[in-house]
C-alpha cells in the first residue's frame, strides 16, 4: 500500500466511525422519540421504522450506477448532507408528515453512505490488504454504534423534547463534520487482481445478473443477513422472552456479548481467517451459527435453571458475534474482487441492497415465529444456518484462485516474478 493510499484510508475509517457513531446515537431511541415524547402513537413510530428500510430500497439500486459514473466520493458527499438534514429536521418535526419526510431523507443517506465507503476502501486497497481493511471497517463501525448509544442513552429524558432535539442536531453535527473530513480524501485507484473478470462495454444491472458467482453470493448474502442480523431484535430477542424467560436487562447483557466479541475477537480472527479459502471461512460460520442456534434451543427448551437458560442465550449472541468477525474481512472483500474494473461501486450497492431486503423480511417472518412457535423457529434457523455452509461450499466452486484466497494467488505470483518458473495451483 502507497503513502497515499495509508492517508485515504486513514480518512475513510474515521468516516466509517464517525457515521456509525452517528447511528448509534439516535436509532436505539427512535421509537421512544416518536411514539411517546412526540406522542405520535405506535403506529406512526413503526413506520418510520419502515420507511427506514423502503428509502434504502428504492434509492440503493440508483446509489451504485451513480457511484459508476460520478465516483464514490460525490455520492457520499450528497448522503452525508442528506443524512444531515433528515436528521436535523426529525429533530424538529412534530407531526406525523414531517417526521415520515424526515426519516426518509436520513434513512436514504445512510444508506448510500454504507457501499460508497466501501467502494472507497475498494479503492484505496489491493487485493492483499483489502481483508484487513475491511475489517478495520467492521470493528471501527461497531464501536462506534456502541460508544455511540452508550452517550446518547446519557442526554435523552423521556421528559423534556429538547433533550431529543439536541441529540439529532448532534448527529446532524457528526454527518457534517464528515463532510469536511472526506472532502480532503484523494482516491488512488488501487491495482485490480490479475484474474478479475473484464469490464463489458454495456455494464449495469444486466451484466451484474450474469456474472453467476455474484448472483451466488448475493443469494449467499441474503440467507446470511436473513438467519442472523435480520433475527437480533425480532425474532431471536422474542424467542428469548418468551419461551426463556429472558429478562430486559439479561437481553441487553446478550446485545453487549455480541458486540465484545467482535471488538476483542476481530484481529484474532482476521489472523486465522485471511489466509485461507473465503468460500470455506464463510462455510465455518454457517456450523458456528447452527450451534448458536442450538445454545438458543437449550436456553427455550432445555427445561435447565434459568441462570443456565440465560448463559446459553447470551452465548448464543456471542457465537454469532464471532461469526460476524470472521465475515467481516471475507465477504465485503470479495464482492469488490469479483467486480470488473470500475464496477466496484455497482456491485457494493447491489450487495447492500440485498442486506436490505433481508433485514426487511427477517424480522417480519422471525418476530412471529420467535413470539409463539418456538420448536418451529430453531428449527428454521437451524436449517437456515447449515444451509449457508451449503451454498458457501458451491460458491467456492465458481471462484478462482485469486478471488477465493487472494493471499495465496499473490505469493504464488511473486514467486513466479521472481524464479520466472511456471506457477502451481492453489490449494487450501
Amino acid at each position: 500500500m502507497t503513502r497515499a493510499m495509508g492517508a485515504a484510508m486513514r480518512r475513510i475509517h474515521v468516516g466509517n466511525a464517525l457515521s456509525a457513531f452517528g447511528l448509534g446515537f439516535t436509532v436505539p431511541y427512535l421509537y421512544v422519540y416518536v411514539a411517546q415524547v412526540r406522542g405520535l402513537g405506535a403506529m406512526t413510530a413503526g413506520l418510520v421504522l419502515a420507511v427506514f428500510a423502503v428509502a434504502a430500497l428504492i434509492v440503493l439500486p440508483f446509489a451504485g450506477r451513480a457511484i459508476v459514473r460520478r465516483g464514490p466520493l460525490p455520492v457520499l458527499l450528497a448522503a452525508l448532507v442528506t443524512a444531515a438534514l433528515g436528521a436535523l429536521s426529525l429533530g424538529l418535526a412534530g407531526n406525523a408528515t414531517a417526521v415520515l419526510l424526515s426519516a426518509a431523507a436520513l434513512g436514504a443517506g445512510q444508506a448510500v453512505m454504507q457501499p460508497a465507503l466501501a467502494t472507497m476502501i475498494v479503492d484505496c486497497s489491493t487485493s492483499e490488504t483489502r481483508s484487513r481493511a475491511f475489517a478495520m471497517q467492521f470493528f471501527l463501525q461497531n464501536l462506534g454504534l456502541g460508544v455511540g448509544g452508550l452517550i446518547g442513552g446519557h442526554l435523552v429524558d423521556t421528559t423534556r423534547v429538547s433533550s431529543f432535539t439536541l441529540l439529532f442536531a448532534i448527529e446532524a453535527a457528526m454527518f457534517l463534520l464528515l463532510v469536511v473530513v472526506m472532502a480532503t480524501v484523494r482516491i488512488p485507484h488501487a491495482p485490480r487482481i490479475t484474474d478479475a473478470p473484464a469490464a463489458s462495454a454495456k455494464g449495469g444491472w444486466k451484466q451484474l445478473l450474469g456474472n453467476r458467482a455474484m448472483v451466488q453470493l448475493c443469494v449467499l448474502g441474503f440467507v446470511l443477513f436473513f438467519a442472523c442480523y435480520g433475527q437480533f431484535e425480532s425474532g431471536l430477542s422474542a424467542y428469548g422472552v418468551e419461551a426463556a424467560g429472558i429478562s430486559t436487562s439479561a437481553l441487553g447483557t446478550a446485545l453487549a456479548a455480541n458486540t465484545m466479541m467482535i471488538v476483542v475477537a476481530q484481529f484474532a480472527v482476521l489472523k486465522f481467517v485471511e489466509r485461507r479459502r473465503r468460500s470455506r471461512v464463510i462455510a465455518g460460520v454457517g456450523l458456528i451459527w447452527a450451534v448458536a442456534w442450538l445454545a438458543a434451543g437449550y436456553a427455550g427448551l432445555g427445561h435447565g435453571s434459568q441462570e443456565m437458560a440465560t448463559a446459553a442465550f447470551v452465548s448464543t449472541y456471542a457465537l454469532f458475534g464471532l461469526g460476524e468477525a470472521m465475515l467481516s474481512p471475507t465477504v465485503a472483500p470479495l464482492v469488490a474482487d469479483l467486480a470488473p474494473e470500475g464496477m466496484a461501486g455497482q456491485y457494493n450497492s447491489a450487495f447492500a441492497l440485498v442486506k436490505q431486503l433481508a433485514l426487511a423480511v427477517g424480522p417480519a417472518v422471525g418476530g412471529p415465529l420467535g413470539a409463539s412457535l418456538h420448536a418451529p423457529y430453531i428449527v428454521t434457523f437451524l436449517l437456515f444456518s447449515l444451509g449457508i455452509t451449503v451454498l458457501a461450499l458451491r460458491l467456492g466452486r465458481r471462484l478462482t484462485a485469486a478471488q477465493d484466497q487472494p493471499w495465496a494467488a499473490a505469493k504464488t505470483s511473486r514467486v513466479v516474478a521472481r524464479s520466472g518458473a511456471p506457477a502451481e495451483p492453489v490449494s487450501a
